[in-house]
């Protein structure tokens, strides 16, 4: 689409990678269970419109059947089951800060083949669709256009116990499922105890860590059974447990790509902050899954792309490499069709207001506004692990430059890129000429220098040579690296008043004057 190659060419990053020889693949040797319906990354077909067992008058009538002597009023609405219709981003993000858990697709509904979307077809396509979420009974509800669809009771008691009330109320949830046609759903009773959901998602990088899985670290997994839901973030070893505990003997689970480490990995056909990948559907008491290059690709660079991030910054620490943090609530979009990848910071407000921007893209200026990229990962040609760990840390470099130096930077920089794009015949860096290339050049040296570095330190040998062919010339902090300057010492040089090398050569002396005679003599090599 015209959109996205658009909005990739603000400040794209473009850099040579591998053929991908395959495109999506099904799973792979821990295949994630699928159970009665197929699992896809397009939108969720739905079937026929299941009878909630969880509406307050469904487990009234089962408290009844069980307890004949219980009055029906030991039943009263704790939550709503409700969908929302934003009618923009400041509309979403307003119920996303309300703490709601939202989905877009109705619970209530058989699923004929799972995926990643739903799309209410009665909406047009310049809209959100409907936000289906379960809320207190007692929420206040903002001013944003709702529907009560169901009056829910949702109880949660410790695994065979009882309420206070001497009601075993998980019984009185399976009575409900079996009074509203869907006992089939029920785990035997024989099974023993309930317990709480849990497992690890791992990944495996096969040039890493010997090839042993690792785990998807600060992702969200989210499961449910109608409109009982729960979620939880995995640890950095990939392992999660879900806060309740579920009757049902298979429930949905996904992977919701909005990591505890404040970004989020969004975009596939619909627009949305963070990506959801269907894991089909698994037992109550948790699934386990480990993705490799075999398994389903659109599920492996999210999880590639979530590792690298996850660990770029967590490696921002003082006590590893001492970095300014990327600004929070970072978005992170996956472009297929694309090679290139780009910092652009839209959503932190670069790019758009510019007027050479607007010129140039006309009508899809508010609309790239609107929805939002910070960094876009251009997928199309990679084929490893490696791949987009590289282009995930160049990008990552960036957003830590622009947390130091603001946004009339970032316009600068934004203003080389396009206009040598536009100039130099599709040339991403220009040649160095030109109002603003001095940006360019300290922005994309850094970069490439701190790929490079991340890369050799994850996977061993030589540090690579990536940028070096290029008119700026990342070897100069390469150089320095070697001679015992940290790469917080460059990044603190790289103030908004850093402009050009020259002034990134004078500011790195007056931070580190013992050294200042080194870096005249790196400087003077390479330029």
């Amino acid at each position: 689409m015209v959109l996205f190659a658009l909005s990739v060419l603000l400040a794209a990053c473009d850099k040579g990678l591998v053929p991908d020889p395959s495109g999506g693949l099904p799973p792979g040797d821990d295949e994630i269970p699928v159970t009665g319906a197929e699992v896809s990354h397009g939108m969720i077909v739905l079937g026929d419109k299941l009878e909630n067992p969880y509406t307050t008058e469904n487990m009234r009538d089962a408290l009844v059947s069980l307890y004949p002597t219980k009055s029906r009023n030991e039943v009263r609405t704790s939550h709503l089951y409700v969908r929302f219709l934003p009618a923009g981003e400041n509309e979403f993000e307003a119920l996303l800060s309300a703490g709601l858990d939202l989905v877009d697709y109705p619970v209530d509904y058989e699923i004929l083949v799972d995926g990643d979307y739903y799309r209410d077809p009665s909406l047009g396509e310049d809209s959100y669709t409907w936000q289906y979420a379960v809320v207190p009974h007692d929420f206040e509800f903002p001013d944003i256009r709702y529907e009560i669809l169901d009056e829910c009771f949702i109880t949660e008691t410790d695994p065979g116990s009882r309420g206070e009330d001497g009601i075993d109320w998980e019984a009185v949830e399976r009575e409900a499922f079996c009074m509203t046609g869907n006992g089939d759903m029920l785990a035997p009773e024989t099974r023993g105890p309930r317990v709480n959901p849990s497992g690890r998602i791992t990944i495996v990088d096969d040039d890493a860590f010997g090839g042993k899985p690792v785990g998807v670290a600060g992702v969200r997994v989210r499961c449910n059974t109608f409109v009982k839901f729960s979620n939880t973030f995995t640890d950095r070893d990939g392992y999660y447990t879900i806060p309740k505990t579920f009757s049902a003997k298979n429930l949905k689970y996904r992977l919701v790509f909005k990591n505890e480490k404040g970004f989020a990995i969004g975009f596939n056909l619909i627009l949305q902050p963070a990506s959801a990948s269907a894991l089909g559907k698994g037992p109550s008491e948790g699934l386990s899954v480990t993705i490799t290059r075999n398994s389903d690709r659109t599920l492996f660079l999210r999880s590639v792309v979530n590792n690298a991030a996850y660990d770029y910054i967590a490696r921002c620490s003082e006590e590893d490499m001492d970095l300014t943090l990327p600004p929070g609530d970072l978005r992170i979009w996956l472009l297929s069709k694309l090679d290139a990848s780009s910092a652009v910071m839209l959503h932190h407000k670069v790019g758009v207001s510019h007027s050479l921007v607007k010129d140039f893209l006309g009508y899809f200026a508010s609309l790239i506004a609107f929805f939002a990229p910070d960094i876009t990962i251009g997928t199309r040609n990679m084929d490893s692990y490696s791949d987009a760990y590289r282009a995930t840390c160049h990008e990552l470099a960036h957003s830590s430059h622009f947390a130091q130096v603001g946004l009339d930077y970032w316009n600068n920089y934004v203003e080389y890129i396009l206009t040598s794009y536009v100039t130099m015949g599709g040339m991403t860096y220009g040649d160095g000429s030109g109002r603003y290339a001095g940006h360019c050049e300290v922005g994309e040296m850094w970069a490439y220098y701190l790929e490079s570095i991340m890369y050799q330190e994850r996977y061993g040998g030589p540090v690579p040579q990536f940028g070096t062919s290029y008119w700026f010339c990342p070897q100069i902090f390469r150089y320095l690296d070697e001679r015992g300057m940290e790469r917080s010492d460059f990044l603190e040089a790289m103030q908004a008043d850093v402009t050009d090398i020259s002034a990134l050569q004078g500011k790195l002396s007056l931070l580190n004057p013992s050294r200042s005679r080194m870096i005249e003599q790196v400087f003077f090599r390479y330029r």
